[in-house]
C-alpha cells in the first residue's frame, strides 16, 4: 500500500498526482472497444478514470451491472494496479428502484430493523415536488433528508467499493441536499461510506466529489476534491463555431477529510454532457444567436466532438493552458470517452466509408477503435508539458483579493492603486468586452514591490493593442512608454504568431512601465 494513502486518507501530493492525470472515461464499463481503450489509457499514462461506471437510468439487471463493474476494475488493474477508478451516484432516481431488494447490511448500517422489501421510489422524492424535481412521473431528484434516499445512496456506494472503485462522483449535490440546510444528513452519510471504505476498499479509501464549488462546515470540507464543468464565451469575430472560456471554477478551502488544510481544494474541470445537440439544421438559427445557446447549441462534449480534428486538438491545448494559468490547483479532466446524447457524428470508419457514432472516444482510429476521434497523442503531449505553465505563470486563485488595498510606494509615499485594469482589442479573447477600461475580468493582481501582473491564454493568433488603466479610469493610462496619456487613443501592440499563447502582462507602477511577454514552454 502506498504510504501516501493509508487509514482512509490521501496526501495532497498523491491527490494532485491523480488529478493531474485524470480522464473522463464515461461508461467505460459498457465499451465495445475496451481492449483498445486500455491500450490508449496505458499509452497516455492516465491514473484516474472518471465516470468509468455508474448509471443514470437503471439497467434491467442491477446485479449484472455490478458484476460488469467489477470485471472492468479487474481488467484495468491488471494493466496498472495504481489506477484509481471512479463511479457515479447521480442526483436521479427512477421507479425502477422498486425492483431492487434492500440487503440486510444496509439496514444494519443505519441501525434499523431488517425488512424483506425493495427500495421505495415514492419515499425518496421531495414532498413539495418543486418545479423540475419530478420528471414525467417516473423519475426525479431524490431528497437526501429522506431515510430511504440515504439507504439508496449507501447501498450503491458500498457495492461499487466492493467492485474495486476508489472514487465516487456524487452528482449535483446542491439539488438533492436542498432541504439538508446544514448538510448534517449528508455529512453523516458520507462518514458511513468512508468508514466502510476504510475497512473494505482495495486501498482503504474512497474519494468523494461532486459538481460543486465546495461545502465547508465549521472549517471542515465535505468533499475530497471538487469538480466543475467549464463555462464559455463565444468569439464572434472568428469563422465557425469558436469560443473562449471565461473565468470559472472557484474551489472552497478548509480542512479536508484526510486532515490537511488548504486555501483552495484541488479540483477537476471537465467537458460536461447533458443531452447533446439542441437545434436542427432546418431551424435556420443565425450564428450570432446560436453562439449564446449553451455551446453554440450543443452540450460541451458534443460541441467539442463536432469540431474538426485540428480544432479539437487546438481547443484541448487552450483549455489545458487556460486551466493551468487561471487556477493553479485546478486540472483539466481530459475527455477520452463520453456520450454525445442526441447527436450523431459521421466519422471515417478505418477506410471503409463513414459511420455515425453517438460516443466521443479520444482513441486514435484503427482496427481496435474504428470511430476514434484521435486526441490520444495530444493528451499525452500536453501531460508531458505539465510543468511548463503551472506555477510559473499562474494567476492568484480565483476570487482572491487583488491586493494593494492599503499599500504605498516606499520611494514617494504615493498610495498604490487597488484597481488596475488591462484593456484593449484583446479583451474579448479573455471573455470581456473590448476597450472596457473598467472590466473586472481583465483586472491585474498586485504581487508586491509595486508590480501588478496578469496572465491570459489567447486562443487565437493575431495583432492586439493594449494599455493599462490605474483605478479603471482613462484619466491616467500607460502603454508605449513611461508617460501617461488621457483617453483611449495611445496603446501598445502585441503580435502573436500562434494560437494558444500564454501572455503575462506586468505593470510597474513606480516606473510607469507596462510590458507583455509570451510565457514560453520549456
Amino acid at each position: 500500500m502506498s504510504q501516501s494513502m493509508y487509514n482512509g486518507t490521501i496526501s495532497r501530493d498523491a491527490l494532485e498526482r491523480y488529478l493531474s492525470r485524470a480522464v473522463t472515461a464515461a461508461d467505460l464499463v459498457n465499451s465495445s472497444t475496451l481492449d483498445d481503450d486500455l491500450r490508449m489509457i496505458g499509452n497516455i499514462g492516465a491514473k484516474f478514470l472518471g465516470r468509468a461506471s455508474g448509471v443514470w437510468l437503471l439497467e434491467p439487471d442491477d446485479d449484472a451491472h455490478f458484476r460488469n463493474s467489477r470485471a472492468l476494475a479487474e481488467r484495468v488493474h491488471a494493466v496498472d494496479p495504481d489506477i484509481m477508478l471512479q463511479t457515479c451516484i447521480f442526483e436521479a432516481v427512477f421507479s425502477g428502484v422498486e425492483r431492487i431488494d434492500i440487503p440486510d447490511w444496509v439496514f444494519e448500517a443505519f441501525r434499523l430493523p431488517v425488512e424483506r422489501r425493495t427500495f421505495r421510489y415514492a419515499d425518496m422524492l421531495f414532498d413539495s415536488k418543486p418545479q423540475g424535481f419530478v420528471w414525467d412521473g417516473d423519475g426525479g431528484i431524490p431528497n437526501l433528508n429522506k431515510p430511504e434516499t440515504q439507504l439508496w445512496f449507501y447501498y450503491r456506494a458500498v457495492r461499487y467499493i466492493d467492485a474495486g472503485y476508489e472514487a465516487i462522483h456524487m452528482g449535483q449535490v446542491h439539488l438533492y441536499t436542498a432541504e439538508d440546510l446544514g448538510f448534517q444528513q449528508t455529512a453523516a452519510l458520507f462518514r458511513k461510506i468512508r468508514d466502510y471504505a476504510r475497512a473494505h476498499a482495495r486501498r482503504g479509501i474512497v474519494l468523494l466529489d461532486a459538481h460543486t464549488h465546495g461545502v465547508n462546515i465549521n472549517g471542515e470540507l465535505l468533499f475530497d476534491f471538487h469538480s466543475m464543468p467549464y463555462s464559455r464565451m463565444p468569439i464572434l469575430d472568428r469563422t465557425g463555431d469558436k469560443l473562449a472560456l471565461v473565468q470559472e471554477g472557484f474551489s472552497e478551502g478548509g480542512v479536508t477529510p484526510s486532515g490537511w488544510s488548504c486555501d483552495s481544494l484541488p479540483m477537476l474541470m471537465e467537458l460536461d454532457n447533458w443531452g447533446g445537440k439542441f437545434f436542427s439544421e432546418s431551424d435556420g438559427i443565425p450564428d450570432e444567436r446560436r453562439a449564446w445557446m449553451e455551446w453554440w447549441g450543443y452540450d460541451q462534449i458534443t460541441w467539442f466532438a463536432s469540431q474538426d480534428a485540428e480544432s479539437r486538438d487546438r481547443f484541448l491545448d487552450y483549455a489545458f493552458k487556460w486551466t493551468a494559468v487561471t487556477n493553479i490547483h485546478a486540472y483539466l479532466q481530459m475527455p477520452v470517452r463520453r456520450t454525445l446524447g442526441s447527436c450523431r457524428i459521421s466519422m471515417p470508419a478505418s477506410g471503409e466509408g463513414e459511420a455515425a457514432t453517438d460516443v466521443y472516444q479520444a482513441n486514435r482510429p484503427g482496427a481496435g477503435c474504428p470511430l476514434g476521434f484521435g486526441q490520444e497523442e495530444t493528451i499525452k503531449r500536453l501531460w508531458q508539458s505539465e510543468e511548463d505553465l503551472r506555477g510559473r505563470a499562474s494567476n492568484p486563485l480565483p476570487n482572491a483579493p487583488f491586493g494593494a488595498a492599503n499599500d504605498f510606494d516606499p520611494e514617494t509615499g504615493v498610495k498604490l492603486p487597488a484597481r488596475v485594469v488591462l484593456y484593449g482589442s484583446f479583451q474579448h479573447q479573455a471573455g470581456a468586452i473590448n476597450y472596457d477600461s473598467n472590466s473586472e475580468t481583465t483586472r491585474m493582481y498586485y504581487t508586491g514591490n509595486g508590480l501588478y501582473r496578469r496572465t491570459f491564454v489567447f486562443p487565437f493568433r493575431g495583432s492586439f493593442d493594449y494599455a493599462v488603466a490605474p483605478y479603471g479610469t482613462l484619466s491616467q493610462t500607460y502603454s508605449i512608454d513611461t508617460y501617461p496619456r488621457s483617453g483611449s487613443s495611445t496603446k501598445s501592440t502585441l503580435v502573436l504568431e500562434r494560437d494558444n499563447e500564454a501572455v503575462e502582462f506586468v505593470f510597474d507602477f513606480a516606473n510607469r512601465q507596462l510590458t507583455a511577454h509570451v510565457v514560453e514552454g520549456r
